[in-house]
């Protein structure tokens, strides 16, 4: 079996598009995302029935479809989004993959989850309200997890009797914002996700609007998938050593491509040792094939029998990062308990785990008016900020503008395994001016 560039360049022309929904409380994501669903005919019937009893036995003469996505009883009852509920529907021009993030400050964690993987971010503003602070703190994630496109949705018009200034002052607003944080492309739409207005269907209250609706931005935004000009790399999950008597020298390394392509004869080197070796073959869904690439999980079989193990990485010789024990990263803590420096955890960066301190706090992010508070001494849960970390073994990282999944990383606490903070390597519109670094380093372990 052989796949050629051209082949590969045909590949990359995805129809799928992954998306998070995000806003403060009540301002209606949910009823957005089961408008949605409803309205493009992707609810099955007997989900649709289930939605129509529990909201007449709440009392409701139509169908609350923000049941449709808040799967959890406690969701519910409250009538807010705890979880992040993922979604996967289809019209006729796209597949999608959808994330309903929570609106509660107490759950800004969930939306890093959900906007991680994202390719398109909707905000949701209630027209009343205006853009608040926690409008602010969903842009800067957005922002910060590199979000390419962002559609700021002003929902509930309805409830300003369609009013085009209170849109138009709303859409200034964030665009300022958001653009400030450096978001590339921000979409303003205003919508009634409960009477369904711009959502599916253009709406006949707001002809002054002469956009696209939600859905039909989202089926043409364009997604870009470079498959060919990424950097290639393998985090290795698993070697495989059959020593059976059909393959009794097989030495393969398996795991998902993070990120480009890998080619049979290619020269790799694998990191942290920095030993180099070739592809002698991969193998894919029990086949051999000459070419590779992102997000396809393979076995890769070296000319050279070079001492792997799970969390190296693979990368082509050509275009290998830099390993290093000190890193530098905007990160967002997502825990309860305190980042604080000095604190010891674990650093989880692809499939490998290491021991590492927080070595300085070197500022925290005012969303406000997106000054820096330096040195603040720790970080709480949803705070944004930058941190340098000494680590115990070298790491090979990439810059997080460069790769998404090969520029994160994640703290945990080393006690209970608790996530602590999702990391990006590099710089970020959340990165302070040079600070001297005044601490001694006497005392650390590594």
């Amino acid at each position: 079996m052989t796949t050629t560039t051209e082949q590969l360049a045909g590949i990359s022309a995805t129809t799928l598009l992954r998306f998070a929904t995000a806003g403060s409380v009540d301002d209606g994501k949910s009823t957005l995302v089961g408008r949605l669903l409803h309205d493009s005919k992707s609810v099955l019937t007997d989900q649709l029935e289930a939605v129509e009893q529990a909201s007449r036995s709440r009392g409701q003469e139509t169908p609350d479809l923000a049941l449709l996505t808040d799967g959890l009883r406690a969701e519910r009852e409250q009538g807010i989004t705890i979880d992040v509920a993922y979604r996967y529907f289809a019209t006729a021009r796209r597949r999608f993959i959808l994330a309903d993030t929570p609106g509660h400050v107490q759950y800004t964690r969930n939306m890093v989850t959900g906007a991680s993987t994202a390719e398109l971010a909707v905000v949701l503003v209630d027209a009343r309200n205006g853009v608040v602070e926690q409008t602010r703190r969903h842009a800067a994630v957005a922002a910060l997890l590199r979000v390419p496109h962002v559609v700021l949705a002003v929902n509930k018009m309805d409830l300003v009797e369609y009013a085009e200034p209170v849109f138009a002052a709303i859409a200034e607003e964030f665009t300022s914002y958001a653009a400030s944080l450096g978001v590339p492309e921000i979409t303003a739409i205003p919508i009634s996700a409960l009477a369904g207005d711009n959502v599916v269907e253009p709406s006949a209250n707001m002809d002054w609007y002469g956009g696209p609706t939600v859905l039909e931005h989202l089926e043409t935004v364009p997604v870009s998938h470079d498959l060919t000009g990424c950097h290639a790399r393998l985090p290795v999950q698993y070697v495989i050593r059959p020593q059976t008597v059909e393959h009794p020298d097989y030495r393969g390394y398996a795991g998902q491509i993070a990120a480009g392509t890998f080619r049979v004869g290619e020269q790799v080197t694998v990191l942290p040792a920095g030993r180099t070796s070739k592809i002698a073959r991969i193998d894919l869904l029990g086949q051999a094939v000459d070419i590779a690439w992102t997000p396809q999980s393979v076995t890769l079989l070296l000319e050279d029998d070079i001492d792997i193990s799970r969390g190296d990485l693979i990368v082509p010789s050509k275009d290998a990062p830099a390993t290093t024990q000190d890193v530098e990263a905007t990160v967002c803590h997502v825990a309860d308990q305190p980042l604080t420096v000095g604190h010891r955890v674990l650093l989880k960066h692809g499939t490998r785990t290491v021991k590492a301190i927080v070595k300085d706090i070197p500022s925290r992010l005012t969303l406000d008016d997106l000054s820096l508070h330096p040195h603040p001494g720790q970080l709480v849960a949803n705070d944004i900020g930058r941190v340098k970390i000494r680590t115990a073994e070298p790491l090979p990282l990439d810059s997080y503008a460069d790769s998404r999944r090969t520029g994160s990383f994640i703290l945990i606490d080393p006690a209970d395994g608790t996530t602590l903070t999702a990391g990006m390597v590099g710089e970020s519109f959340a990165s302070p001016e040079p600070v001297k670094d005044e601490t001694d380093d006497e005392g650390w372990d590594f």
